[in-house]
């Protein structure tokens, strides 16, 4: 059996793909979690052969350390295909086995990149590569954060609270996303970067 581990935001898609992967005769789904601090913890208690995560919470846990215990498994990674920036993220991670396929694929498609993983092949999704070469994003990773959280309807104030920064530094960012999109509103800056794939 490959013992599997599931890192995934979102209950509905982590318990869809854990549907599809417990009726395969030789996987096993080991343990779920949504958030990253928990995933170092799911891999030292569960060993599982393989995990598989999305860009931001394996992205999150390699910051934190905690998606490299002793031997690590493989790390199948979906990532947006909108957001190329977040590939090249992930592609400088100090963790050496890792897939990739966009968040986008069919379900047979991950049950194929298990598979394979566990059995020490690689996993890139070539459309994925392809994105993530021809679409370059402007904006920083911190640029991005802020205009996410923007686009949720989060004043500055709140803005700055999320992200631990001066409500000051959250305007100078929001200025200088305006400039790089082209955009005169934050609601129009919003709009444009989505478009673009960009958040």
């Amino acid at each position: 059996m490959i013992r599997t581990l599931l890192a995934l935001n979102g209950a509905l898609i982590r318990g869809a793909l854990a549907f599809v992967l417990t009726t395969q005769k030789d996987i096993e789904v080991v343990a779920e979690v949504d958030r990253a601090e928990d995933i170092g913890a799911a891999l030292r208690m569960q060993r599982p052969d393989v995990a598989v995560t999305d860009i931001k919470l394996f992205g999150a846990a390699a910051l934190s350390g905690g998606i490299a215990p002793s031997e690590p498994p493989p790390v199948l990674v979906l990532v947006d295909p909108r957001r190329p920036r977040m590939l090249g993220n992930a592609l400088r991670a100090r963790c050496q086995r890792l897939g990739f396929l966009g968040s986008d694929v069919a379900p047979e498609r991950v049950v194929d990149a298990v598979r394979r993983l566990a059995c020490g092949g690689s996993v890139v999704d070539a459309d994925l590569v392809a994105a993530a070469l021809s679409r370059e994003n402007p904006l920083t990773e911190r640029e991005v954060e802020v205009l996410e959280i923007a686009a949720e309807g989060w004043p500055v104030v709140e803005i700055a609270s999320k992200l631990s920064l001066s409500a000051g530094t959250v305007r100078n960012h929001l200025s200088r996303i305006a400039g790089k999109t082209g955009a005169r509103t934050r609601i129009e800056a919003i709009r444009i970067a989505r478009e673009r794939g960009w958040i």
